[in-house]
């Protein structure tokens, strides 16, 4: 199963009053594994971003004016995620916006929900966790990922943060504990990725002398027991 983990940021909240999308982010699970495969885009918006946006994610309007514009970026971005499940947080405002950004090409773009799958993290996080809050920095918490990093909200950044607590969200193993208020919950430790660098495993199997003595130590131990049942079937019976 493949997924695309997406986040965007935009110069505002409501596209219906002119606002667009300067920022997509998304990474790639398959099988609910990270493959590294990734997709990130600033866009100009050919439209001033809000200060209240900028104090958000810090994305300013000086450091997009040599961006692509969205019609230079919207091929490439459906086909990354065409076909995939697009895992979102609050996923209402991710879609509305990219589907206003396709609405307003001029070859259109048929609606996203269309051709990709969409899960909304946020709906089962407040299912899963009802009457606590549930946005990205109170989840880490609760599953104990490390997002110090994240001083501003930036799209591939949120995206990748979003990958670690939805896999913990939705199948990782839990253990019960107090929270700070002194309420139950359960928390999950952080997910810990290997590095890909690393030296390939040494492997040491058995050699005759080992096997012989295994199967030594079965045969006198199938002498005390009624019934072997590790020999049934695999065509060598103990001396």
């Amino acid at each position: 199963m493949r997924q695309v983990v997406l986040d965007t940021e935009t110069t505002g909240i409501d596209p219906a009053q002119g606002h667009r999308i300067i920022e997509i982010g998304c990474v790639e699970l398959v099988d609910r594994k990270l493959t590294g495969n990734h997709y990130h885009v600033y866009i100009n918006p050919d439209r001033i971003v809000e200060d209240e946006a900028i104090a958000v994610h810090g994305i300013t309007n000086e450091f997009l004016v040599d961006k692509p514009r969205f019609h230079d970026v919207a091929k490439d971005f459906f086909d990354f995620v065409t076909g995939s499940e697009l895992v979102i947080h609050n996923a209402a405002f991710d879609v509305g916006f990219i589907n206003h950004e396709f609405s307003m090409l001029a070859r259109k773009i048929e609606p996203i929900q269309n051709v990709c799958g969409i899960l909304d993290t946020l709906a089962m996080a407040r299912k899963k966790h009802p009457g606590q809050k549930n946005n990205l920095d109170a989840l880490c918490k609760r599953y104990g990922i490390d997002n110090s990093h994240r001083d501003l909200h930036g799209a591939l950044l949120d995206a990748e943060i979003l990958a670690d607590v939805y896999l913990l969200l939705s199948g990782g193993q839990t253990a019960f504990s107090l929270d700070s208020d002194g309420q139950s919950e359960n928390e999950v430790s952080g997910i810990r990725r290997l590095d890909t660098n690393r030296s390939t495993l040494n492997v040491v199997r058995a050699d005759e002398g080992d096997l012989k003595a295994h199967f030594d130590y079965l045969g006198n131990l199938s002498k005390k027991c009624e019934t072997v049942l590790w020999q049934e079937g695999n065509g060598r019976q103990s001396s």
